[in-house]
């Protein structure tokens, strides 16, 4: 695991353990002598949302107990994206959690009112297991670097077989996920947001908009023009990708985290989203020198064919969305340098040729 904490900003642990044992022990009647400890920043991870690992230990029926527990806070001034959608990801983990649809791990509590930590906040449980981090790359070091090939298979099928569970989901089930009247759902809700969001990074930083807007903009003409006909309903998770799952010792499938932008938006996101940081963390495009796939990781098309088999769904026309996820990633690459005082990962040029307009 990473020794490096990516979080947006950190307090202090031992004061925050004070706030919270008195809130936990509200909603914990029956414990005695209840304790908040062992608190830590995730390591390698978790440069959205300040988010912070601890147990809970308490003693009832004269029985000495312990939970461990996350405690997840909306950001206030670190702001990745437009949609905050901070209760929206409680409650999708709390209805694939409590219908079994998907690994996640299990919803606690939500504190609306932002009077205890400044912003509101939600407790889940705490898994255990390990996440192939992106900060030092998984590929290169860690446990998934340094299994065998066999191992990495199982991880990479039961991966695939998480992603494609979310297509299973009722979205009625979800339906709190709508988007605007104008763009409720499918292929429009994601395409709204997407415009929105480029319009919003002009706003926000006005000199970087300059540089990179035009840019952005032009891609998604490039994408209007070339619209999918083919765009299956379905839940999108938003940030579909090895390193927000957590795998236990066997290298099966602990949970699927991050939750922080579902949608309604369509089946076939995930899945792009998917493949595209497939290519680039352990495929073809994270070592063009080799050129080939880390030894036992699924290529592109076994990825879609799995994924097709377990969501019984088509994955025609996923070139398209592939181009799509790459303007996303733009646009949450572009916003991360704005909050990092404009270190950004590409220039114009760069930008251009990643969305294919030069």
């Amino acid at each position: 695991m990473s020794d490096v904490i990516v979080a947006p900003h950190t307090r202090d642990l031992d004061r925050l353990a004070e706030k919270l044992r008195g809130w936990v022990s509200a909603r914990m009647p029956a414990a005695r002598d209840l304790g908040i400890v062992d608190l830590a920043y995730p390591r390698g991870a978790g440069q959205s949302h300040e988010t912070v690992l601890f147990d809970i230990v308490w003693t009832e029926d004269g029985v000495a107990r312990r939970q461990g527990c996350v405690v997840r806070i909306r950001p206030a001034s670190f702001t990745v994206f437009p949609d905050t959608l901070f209760e929206e990801q409680y409650r999708v983990m709390q209805v694939l959690g409590e219908g079994g649809l998907v690994k996640v791990a299990k919803v606690l509590w939500f504190e609306e009112d932002p009077a205890l930590l400044g912003q509101p906040f939600f407790v889940m449980e705490k898994k255990q297991g390990r996440v192939p981090v992106s900060i030092p790359h998984y590929s290169q070091t860690g446990f998934l670097a340094e299994a065998t090939p066999a191992q990495r298979r199982r991880l990479w099928e039961g991966a695939v077989r998480q992603l494609a569970a979310i297509q299973r989901v009722p979205l009625d089930s979800v339906s709190f996920l709508a988007g605007p009247a104008h763009a409720p759902r499918g292929l429009a809700q994601e395409w709204d947001k997407y415009e929105r969001f480029v319009a919003w990074l002009r706003r926000e930083d006005p000199a970087s908009g300059a540089r990179f807007g035009p840019v952005l903009e032009a891609g998604l003409a490039r994408l209007k023009a070339a619209w999918p006909a083919h765009q299956p309903e379905g839940l999108v998770w938003g940030d579909a990708r090895i390193g927000n799952m957590m795998f236990d010792e066997r290298f099966d499938v602990v949970a699927v985290m991050d939750w922080e932008q579902p949608s309604l938006g369509g089946a076939l996101h995930d899945l792009a989203w998917f493949s595209e940081l497939s290519e680039s963390m352990h495929g073809r495009r994270a070592n063009p020198a080799v050129g080939r796939y880390l030894e036992g990781m699924g290529t592109r098309e076994e990825t879609v064919a799995l994924w097709e088999e377990v969501s019984g769904k088509s994955a025609a026309g996923l070139d398209w969305y592939e181009d799509f996820a790459r303007l996303k990633m733009s646009c949450t690459g572009v916003r991360l340098g704005q909050l990092r005082g404009g270190n950004f990962p590409m220039d114009e040029t760069a930008l251009a040729r990643r969305l294919k307009l030069a």
